[in-house]
């Protein structure tokens, strides 16, 4: 076989692009817009077009130094003025310092006459002017459409808009055109699209009664993108884009130990708690202390001095801090110090996107070590199954990235075939560590049981243990055994007072037998001493009769003696 050479080298062209300054557009257009081309925004009434552009005009000044022009041709200077004030921009600030310009153009269809002769000359001489005064960088012209309301004929149309597309470029400016949605196209002309260089479709959606904003990248010459819808977030800052494609799994991992703070509940654990970083489901049914658990955690974190995000769907901060004083935890100091919020809201609030995205802003402003969602099984009632898969898997995807320890708790229903829930079946496998607690039934009484199902990376017990909740918190209890098994509540305390019965019996037992066994030992010790005395009486009676007999036999040889010397 003839061997080929590989005559490709790499590509080291970096398309210039210019930062919208849009949190997270940057990183789904891998770098901002075309600079020195234009782009279109596209969508419907009331789904951000104006305050995208304005946006990216009001970034450029403040965060590149890059002047802007900002023309109108449909709302007033002042108008615009107003409207941009509650997010914090100052256009007459702005202007004042030359850093901005923003014209109103009245186009009035009555006005227009068409001979023929329609053309952009006028435009382009008021544009121009107004580049060339603050030496503009960035120009928005919203809207398009406005401009030709009142021309008919589509081939002066469509000359006109490629003249003006190609004068922005001559200009060297980064230029957006807004643009209202088509029936059948993207913009109302249907010419836009093609001759932009960027297209952006911005959508305003309500799916069961929810609302939810989206934006898409339709196309951008020369560069790569992101090609998914992507929600986006309107609020006192301006507007946010969630990047799913940013979230990859390439994050850092630690080996420190966070403790659970519950007593007891560490000693499952061989390492003394979760690793640093990694995501802990909490699940059970209703009732057996999953937000209990969740704020022990928070309070232990708070303890250390890391900064702690609670999102309750249930309760209210208020009534989370009374209903934990009832166990001894108290967690309002934590939040006067600054080292927890606790943000609470319905889950039908906000889609599960923008959920997603508020609590992405929060972690980039509040900067916490530790968050906590309670319940994510309520997220259930917002979307459907893929997106609350979807949903999930984002969500646990950027706290890694963060380094961020994480905890969720999970509502099980009851059911007789024990399947999981959605939320718990989604997370389960996405989780490090899986802790479930559990109601144990028996003798007409429910206790409550936990268990660590799963602990990637470290041992952990396999015990059930069951625990109670006192005014002084969780208490784990001991592994009671039984005949039968494990034994819980009230069979527990019964078989610890027969326990004890036993033992009080068994030390009378062995207080009796220690009575009698030193009874008989006195018989023993007094018999022996009878013996002892009786032994030595005749021992004496013996060395009495001994001493007789020799005496006897002393005076029987003492006599012989004498009857020979006779």
């Amino acid at each position: 076989m003839q061997e080929t050479s590989n005559t490709h080298t790499p590509n080291n062209f970096i398309f210039p692009k210019t930062p919208t300054g849009v949190e997270g557009l940057d990183e789904i257009t891998e770098g901002g817009f075309p600079k020195g081309r234009p782009t279109l925004i596209c969508g419907g009434p009331g789904c951000g077009k104006t305050l995208l552009s304005m946006q990216f005009l009001i970034k450029g000044i403040t965060d590149f130094d890059e002047p802007g022009v900002f023309m109108s041709f449909e709302e007033p200077t002042a108008d615009l003025s107003l409207n941009v004030k509650s997010l914090g921009f100052d256009l007459e600030q702005l202007k004042a310092d030359k850093k901005l310009v923003v014209d109103y153009v009245r186009v009035e269809r009555s006005e227009i006459e068409e001979a023929g002769e329609y053309d952009l000359d006028g435009l382009f001489i008021r544009l121009g002017y107004a580049i060339d005064t603050i030496n503009a960088k960035r120009v928005v012209l919203d809207t398009l459409e406005a401009l030709f309301s009142g021309l008919d004929n589509q081939g002066i149309l469509r000359a006109e808009l490629r003249r003006l597309f190609h004068w922005l470029k001559e200009k060297g400016v980064t230029a957006i055109i807004t643009g209202e949605r088509g029936e059948s196209t993207l913009t109302r002309q249907g010419l836009e699209e093609y001759v932009s260089d960027c297209v952006i479709l911005l959508d305003h959606r309500v799916i069961e009664q929810v609302s939810t904003r989206r934006l898409r990248i339709v196309k951008y010459r020369g560069s790569t993108h992101g090609t998914n819808e992507y929600p986006f977030l309107i609020d006192e800052d301006g507007i946010s884009v969630l990047p799913i494609t940013s979230l990859k799994l390439d994050n850092e991992v630690s080996s420190d130990i966070v403790s659970p703070g519950i007593p007891g509940l560490n000693d499952m654990f061989n390492g003394g708690g979760f690793y640093r970083g990694s995501s802990i489901l909490v699940s059970g049914t209703a009732g057996t202390a999953k937000t209990t658990v969740a704020c022990y955690f928070a309070h232990e974190q708070c303890l250390k001095k890391e900064r702690t995000v609670y999102f309750a769907f249930e309760e209210s901060p208020q009534q989370l801090v009374r209903n934990m004083r009832s166990i001894s935890i108290d967690l309002e100091p934590h939040i006067k110090d600054g080292y927890l919020q606790i943000h609470s809201s319905r889950p039908s609030l906000n889609g599960l996107e923008l959920h997603l995205l508020t609590l992405r802003k929060i972690i980039k402003e509040f900067k916490p070590t530790t968050v906590i969602i309670d319940p994510i099984s309520n997220l259930i009632n917002v979307g459907s199954e893929q997106e609350v898969r979807s949903m999930l898997v984002r969500l646990i995807d950027m706290l890694k990235v963060n380094n961020i320890t994480a905890l969720f708790t999970s509502l099980n229903k009851q059911t007789e075939n024990f399947r999981p829930d959605l939320a718990e079946e989604s997370v389960s496998s996405l989780v490090d560590t899986w802790i479930t607690v559990r109601d144990m039934e028996g003798l007409g009484e429910r206790n409550r049981g936990i268990y660590i199902v799963k602990s990637r990376g470290m041992g952990h017990s396999n015990q059930v243990r069951e625990f109670i909740i006192t005014a002084k918190g969780i208490e784990l209890l001991d592994i009671e055994l039984g005949p039968n098994g494990i034994l819980t509540g009230a069979a527990r305390q019964s078989n610890e007072l027969q326990r004890k019965m036993d033992e009080m019996k068994l030390e009378r037992e062995l207080s009796r037998k220690d009575r009698e066994i030193a009874r008989k030992r006195k018989v023993l010790e007094a018999n022996i001493e009878a013996l002892r005395n009786e032994f030595e009486s005749a021992e004496e009676e013996l060395s009495l009769l001994r001493a007789t007999e020799e005496l006897q036999e002393q005076l029987a040889g003492e006599n012989n003696k004498s009857i020979k010397k006779d």
